[in-house]
């Protein structure tokens, strides 16, 4: 069964963005037109095309068929307005269909991805070298292409599963999808080492992701449209009206879905990510997992091996408290999977993998969620391999619907991945040093605690370094009413050594923090640049009602992407409810263990 087959469609993305957007437009009409109202006129056109066609019987065939191609030729020059980047989406769009119907020109603009990514990511096979790190960074490559057609074939059959009428419900998806695919682009071209080959796979990726590019921006003016148009969704769902919030919370944040006996339970629940027992004490795992023989297998590993292939609903693995010397993946066909333990500080997965010691970045996760709807609850994840060592990640998160309960990650640089896909963090603990949040994830933390460790004499702490590569993805790092704190250990040194809320990875890189507590260890720049003037004026970082000495703004970086954010409503537009369509998922993923979760603002 699919994953998301589990959890059934999704409301819009990005409901509040969009309402503004929706006004904006409305201002600009006179220069500029919707992409999908052009091709609501292209179809009428068709229609009354083919209606003369067939009262006019005295044209040849030929005639017929130079109009088509006029009229599709035309509509291709419509729709590829809407682009960052036309010639590309003219010149394959034009091989790729032959129809003015909306519906095929959207699915066209995401089976020309296909081939194009089979193209650029198969040009990794021609590369020859001894370095290991190249001939695993074409492992990686595979790997990755492999995870790109399985996302492009969800998002046609999606499509295909779908009338026109009901894309803004599927906008969401659809973009998360496509998303994660240029997410894999980049991480196939980051695997190398600088060089020849880096710059190789680079340049045959360039088109694979500008096409990419091309389908998100064509699916995202289709959804704005349709949904101001206010066509029939056919779901029934509320959405959110312009300029309103999610509905407010009662009861220390607790949604109003929870019953009265759940939200008493939540009550209980400790804030400092080890409290386990309370979190999970109503759980009753299908298997068990003891380091000392008492369970059903000795080892998280053996156990998801020992899964059954094929299961309905959610499949518990219980695992007892211990600190277990293995490097873990849940596979992307491992579905809603919920792992839990005795408290984050008791159940402790670690691990020292690590780049210095030859190990690509993307391979050194001591433990890897990679099957969608995962959740992890009271557990630790580890990587001891020391600010030395460089890049060592303790967790790699790639599933969508991805939630992690009560948690504590470990690390010095690059201690958590949020590599891709949506993904929600409840009440966790993320030490590290260098970028210790890092990737291209459509992440929100909530209520979390950020510890920033004591880096190498010679090294800065960077909290954040998002990787979102085009301004059309969907993705970026939301950290919502959590507390940024330094360790005991960096204390003494804080006014020595310089500790940052972000820098930019990526070009478009994407970080909000709002309502949240900063500690005076944070510099007063805020942020630091990646080099030189790098995606300084393409990345947004935004601020929104932080408090703390090291919140106040007045002598943050002047760049041009950097802003205050004053508008209630634009910072709604950040929170779960909204940003990660949280409402839809979050709360089905904990089944009988409920998700906290402030899906608005404070």
């Amino acid at each position: 069964m699919s994953a998301f087959q589990d959890f059934g469609p999704l409301s819009e993305r990005r409901r509040a963005e969009r309402q503004q957007k929706k006004r904006k437009r409305i201002m600009i009409a006179g220069a500029s037109v919707s992409v999908i109202l052009i091709l609501a006129a292209v179809g009428v056109a068709a229609v009354m095309y083919q209606s003369k066609h067939h009262t006019g019987h005295n044209k040849s065939s030929s005639t017929s068929n130079n109009k088509d191609l006029q009229s599709t030729t035309r509509a291709i020059k419509l729709v590829c307005g809407a682009v960052d980047y036309k010639e590309a989406c003219e010149s394959r769009m034009a091989k790729a269909v032959n129809t003015t119907s909306p519906k095929a020109l959207i699915r066209a603009s995401i089976s020309i991805v296909v081939d194009e990514v089979a193209k650029a990511f198969n040009k990794s096979d021609l590369i020859k070298s001894d370095d290991p790190m190249v001939q695993g960074a074409i492992e990686d490559c595979k790997e990755l292409f492999r995870d790109s057609a399985d996302e492009l074939a969800t998002a046609l059959g999606n499509i295909d599963a779908h009338t026109l009428e009901q894309v803004p419900k599927q906008s969401s998806e659809l973009r998360n999808w496509l998303s994660a695919v240029m997410s894999y682009q980049q991480t196939c071209i980051d695997g190398f080492p600088n060089g020849e080959w880096k710059d190789k796979m680079k340049e045959a990726m360039k088109s694979a992701k500008e096409l990419t590019s091309n389908a998100l921006a064509i699916i995202e003016e289709a959804s704005h449209f349709l949904s101001s148009v206010k066509i029939p969704a056919g779901n029934g769902r509320r959405l959110l009206a312009e300029g309103q919030e999610a509905a407010p919370h009662k009861d220390a944040g607790f949604p109003s879905w929870l019953s009265k006996e759940e939200r008493r339970h939540l009550e209980e629940e400790g804030q400092d990510g080890q409290d386990g027992p309370r979190a999970t004490k109503n759980l009753k795992p299908n298997v068990t997992v003891a380091k000392d023989g008492s369970g059903d297998f000795k080892t998280i590993s053996e156990a998801l091996a020992r899964m059954p292939k094929k299961y309905e609903g959610r499949y518990f693995i219980y695992v007892k408290e211990g600190v277990y010397e293995e490097t873990v993946v849940v596979d992307k066909k491992m579905v809603n999977v919920t792992m839990f333990g005795d408290g984050s500080r008791k159940t402790i997965v670690t691990g020292s993998k690590n780049y210095v010691d030859g190990t690509r970045t993307y391979q050194t996760a001591t433990f890897a969620a990679l099957g969608d709807g995962f959740m992890g609850i009271a557990m630790g994840f580890r990587n001891t391999a020391g600010p030395e060592k460089h890049q060592a990640v303790a967790l790699r998160v790639q599933a969508d619907r991805a939630v992690f309960l009560n948690c504590r990650m470990e690390g010095y640089q690059d201690t958590l991945y949020a590599q891709c896909h949506r993904q929600f963090y409840r009440s966790c603990i993320i030490a590290g040093t260098v970028d210790f949040i890092f990737g291209d994830a459509a992440a929100i933390f909530q209520n979390c605690i950020l510890v920033v460790r004591r880096p190498l004499d010679n090294q800065q702490n960077i909290v954040t370094a998002q990787g979102r590569i085009s301004p059309r993805e969907t993705t970026g790092f939301v950290l919502h009413h959590c507390r940024f704190t330094a360790d005991s250990k960096l204390v003494p040194d804080k006014d020595k050594i310089r500790s940052y809320l972000g820098r930019p990875w990526k070009e478009y890189s994407r970080t909000v923090i709002m309502e949240s507590d900063i500690g005076d260890f944070i510099h007063k720049d805020g942020y630091m640049p990646w080099e030189g003037d790098f995606a300084l004026k393409t990345l947004f970082y935004a601020e929104y009602k932080n408090k703390g000495p090291g919140a106040d703004t007045s002598a943050r970086v002047q760049w041009p992407g950097f802003k205050v954010i004053s508008n209630r409503t634009e910072a709604v537009g950040f929170t779960p409810e909204v940003f990660i369509q949280g409402r839809d998922w979050i709360k089905r993923t904990g089944g009988p263990a409920p998700v906290p979760v402030r899906l608005g603002l404070y």
